[in-house]
């Protein structure tokens, strides 16, 4: 019972797909950066590659290494440098095969036939094979029946989720290099789901020893020693100090330039921040949405990335206002009245990338563009058009019968950027004959925890009811493309379609999408789910907001960190020979 008590305590982190600001928004994380030195001006000097060196980089306090159970954000990233999966996502949020030699995808799109890499060795030595891949999907099985576990996972995993790969059936070993993975249904997002980190079963089980629970119990400890198959090997931990990990001269992409990686442990990203501006730190998440001083420091480079942090402006379809033939013409209008590239610019200070749909920008999945570009003649036609006019000249325009065009909006304005942006858009609407009633507190003075949480309580509480007409929100997106959550009509119910859109062409689709059977498929039919956003509009698509990475300047090479990974091409990374510090950080 002690053992599961300890283990609750790490159900803390994204706790299933949640709207963005539950609890309190964590501004600080939600950074946009840019490398804002071009390539000319930035490195004036070309440097050769050279292997050597460390760098030293924030991660959270470790409550333990396991990378199932592990639900911080750093320590993701961080375990990313020594445990790898079978697939993992690329910048268009596309996969790239990383243990996979090669694969194919069954005619009925249910199974799923995999060749490994004949040229992988687990850091201790041992070679890795298709039986740690069973083992470990065996693992994550067991752990998703149990309650406890199951809860860990959800919070743990930042891509498939345990209900992802419930859906596979079995796993059938061919010989030590291939296997067949048998889904229980045609499933587009079959290898989406194969982006977990692969443990190593010889850690866990002897050789000819029958697994059983016991054994799925020590694949779940806490307390267990890394060892992956990644760029960079478990060396040394100093408890509530630092982790060392050193190079792995044998991984089977090549031997990574830089030596020695150091995890320096840190209470939170201000603290990063702090440090690094200190010169403790060679890298940090950017805080803030203000990060020009660094652009001016040539010590510091830059480097900028979307995340999966998505802003909307949603619809009540339960008012009659919004809905129907003349509801549209009014969503319609209010999407080409609000001025993105103006909050954009001002709130966000130019750190987040506008969109038409809940679609990454980057996304290989992604069609629609600039379907909704500003224009308050556009706006105005379409409403005049749908029958409004200003028939006493104040501004606010009327129905048929007189009634003035007023609709109501609703946010967490404990949010500044959320606060701001919401002012902005009722401005932006005015101009255009609506009236905005803001359903919020309109300053954020003095806020602190207490407060915040009873307004996201009464803002919930508003949206269960229905009491709204907008609402301004965000979700962080799963990295699985899946719009099911906030569009299909049995979303209703659990919560997620909160704004009550019912379309039965969207249901099938989305539907059809799910059960797509090869990935040209999958995309076809996004293709159409999102011409179908643009024209039935549930959502107004804001933006997606950006994050940065900080780098002391040092470190060279093809830094393009990702959200789904900051350190991705890190065995491109490297620093001069001229600029390696003999005298190690602490």
């Amino acid at each position: 019972m002690k053992h599961k008590r300890i283990l609750v305590a790490f159900i803390v982190f994204m706790l299933a797909i949640s709207l963005i600001g539950c609890g309190i928004d964590n501004q600080l994380d939600d950074i946009k950066g840019k490398q804002n030195k071009s390539d000319s001006a930035y490195q004036k000097e070309v440097y050769e590659p050279a292997f050597g060196g460390e760098i030293v980089v924030p991660i959270s306090y470790i409550k333990t290494f396991n990378p199932l159970l592990s639900s911080d954000k750093s320590l993701y990233y961080f375990n990313k440098l020594i445990y790898e999966s079978l697939f993992d996502f690329d910048e268009n949020l596309n996969l790239r095969k990383i243990l996979v030699e090669d694969y194919k995808i069954s005619q009925d799109g249910q199974t799923v036939d995999i060749r490994l890499k004949d040229n992988v060795r687990w850091h201790d030595g041992h070679k890795f094979t298709a039986s740690d891949v069973k083992f470990t999907i065996d693992v994550i099985k067991y752990s998703a029946n149990d309650v406890l576990y199951k809860d860990m996972l959800e919070a743990a995993f930042k891509a498939a989720k345990p209900t992802d790969i419930q859906h596979i059936l079995n796993v059938k070993i061919i010989d030590d290099l291939n296997l067949q993975i048998h889904f229980d249904r045609a499933y587009s997002n079959a290898l989406e789901s194969l982006t977990f980190p692969i443990i190593p079963k010889h850690q866990f089980v002897e050789d000819g020893i029958k697994i059983s629970k016991k054994t799925y119990l020590k694949a779940l400890s806490k307390d267990i020693i890394p060892i992956g198959t990644g760029p960079y090997k478990f060396s040394k931990y100093d408890k509530l100090k630092r982790v060392e990990l050193v190079r792995n001269d044998d991984w089977h992409l090549g031997k990574p330039y830089i030596s020695k990686i150091v995890g320096k442990i840190l209470s939170d990203n201000e603290l990063a921040v702090v440090s690094f501006e200190a010169g403790q730190l060679d890298l940090t998440r950017a805080e803030g949405v203000d990060w020009k001083k660094y652009a001016q420091d040539n010590k510091v480079a830059i480097y900028e990335y979307i995340t999966q942090k998505y802003e909307f402006l949603g619809f009540n379809f339960k008012n009659k206002l919004i809905n129907g033939e003349k509801g549209l013409a009014l969503r319609k209008a209010i999407a080409f009245g609000i001025n993105r590239d103006n909050i954009i610019n001002k709130v966000y200070l130019g750190h987040a990338t506008k969109v038409d749909v809940p679609i990454h920008p980057n996304s290989w999945l992604l069609s629609q563009k600039n379907a909704y570009d500003y224009s308050v003649d556009k706006a105005k036609e379409i409403l005049n058009e749908a029958g409004w006019r200003d028939t006493d000249n104040d501004g606010i325009l009327e129905d048929e019968n007189g009634n003035k065009l007023k609709i109501r909006l609703l946010t967490n304005s404990y949010n500044p950027l959320r606060l701001k942006t919401a002012n902005m858009i009722i401005e932006d609407l005015k101009a255009i004959g609506i009236e905005v009633v803001p359903q919020y507190d309109t300053t954020i003075d003095n806020i602190d925890v207490e407060t915040a949480e009873r307004q996201w309580n009464n803002m919930v509480d508003k949206i269960r009811k229905g009491d709204f007409d907008l609402v301004l929100l965000g979700w962080e997106l799963s990295l699985l493309p899946d719009l099911s959550f906030a569009f299909h009509s049995t979303q209703i119910d659990e919560g997620s379609n909160f704004i009550n859109y019912k379309n039965e062409n969207m249901d099938q689709l989305l539907v059809k999408a799910f059960r797509a059977t090869t990935r040209a498929e999958k995309k076809s039919i996004y293709e159409e789910i999102q011409k179908l956003i643009v024209e039935d509009l549930p959502y107004v698509s804001l933006f997606f907001r950006n994050n940065a990475i900080l780098i002391d300047d040092k470190v060279k090479g093809e830094i393009k960190p990702i959200y789904s990974n900051i350190y991705n091409n890190i065995d491109k990374w490297f620093i001069p020979k001229e600029l390696q510090e003999e005298n190690k950080k602490d």
